[in-house]
């Protein structure tokens, strides 16, 4: 009786053992889950969700480089992104630049230099492109360089980035914008054309967030200091940056 019972309880105890080990990995998987910083080689960054891509992986466009971790959000179609890359044609030899961590909302528009007509002549009217008699025409057209997206900048919904530009890192472009001048640092813009609605930070701060460059950084190292990113504190950055 005696000897019956404790293999009773020997029974229970190891199918307690069991289900105690196969928890514990389970937890331990989701733990490792959730533990584990995004893949910048991912195409979908949030699970279940397709409107939202890391940009760099639907692109194959020799004129056109994104950083790791910047992701374009469209609900309708995450390709329309290369699609409203406008007149980028090859024989112009611009290039689309874009950094690190930049969060670009759907139906953001970058016109290339393939775009301009020439405009020292009484006439804008691009005769030669037709071909034909019209082939010897003499054409003009002005490249205005390549068109370069800092690091951390957010484009808001439906802006349009005209030939040219550059954006400085962590900048924010207002909803429906046109940007037509070069955009400085920390510096949020917006309207028609885009001007300048204020400096996020005091200049010592943004000197020092460049210096910074945290995209440079492993996303281990972004991931330990998450609280310095997120603080907006200028005394907790300086103490940072003079023990770094």
């Amino acid at each position: 009786m005696i000897l019956g019972c404790l293999s009773v309880v020997l029974s229970l105890y190891n199918r307690l053992l069991d289900r105690t080990e196969c928890k514990n990995q389970l937890l331990f998987g989701l733990l490792g889950n959730i533990m584990t910083e995004p893949n910048p080689n991912t195409l979908y960054p949030i699970s279940g969700v397709e409107r939202t891509v890391f940009l760099k992986n639907i692109l194959d466009h020799p004129q056109v480089s994104v950083g790791d971790y910047t992701y374009y959000d469209d609900p309708l179609d995450v390709h329309n992104f290369e699609r409203n890359i406008l007149y980028l044609f090859e024989f112009m030899q611009d290039k689309l630049v874009i950094g690190k961590f930049c969060q670009i909302a759907t139906g953001v528009r970058f016109i290339m230099n393939g775009s301009n007509h020439p405009m020292k002549g009484f006439s804008t009217y691009p005769f030669k492109v037709f071909g034909g008699a019209w082939a010897d025409t003499p054409m003009q057209v002005v490249s205005k360089g390549d068109t370069v997206i800092g690091n951390d900048v957010w484009i808001g919904n439906g802006a349009t980035i005209m030939q040219g530009i550059t954006i400085g890192d962590g900048a924010i472009i207002g909803t429906n914008s046109l940007v037509t001048r070069d955009v400085e640092p920390y510096s949020i813009v917006g309207g028609n054309p885009a001007k300048l609605i204020r400096q996020r930070f005091d200049e010592e701060t943004v000197t020092m967030l460049r210096t910074l460059s945290w995209w440079d950084w492993s996303p281990d190292k972004i991931a330990q200091h998450f609280e310095l990113l997120n603080s907006g504190c200028k005394q907790q950055l300086q103490a940072f940056l003079e023990q770094a």
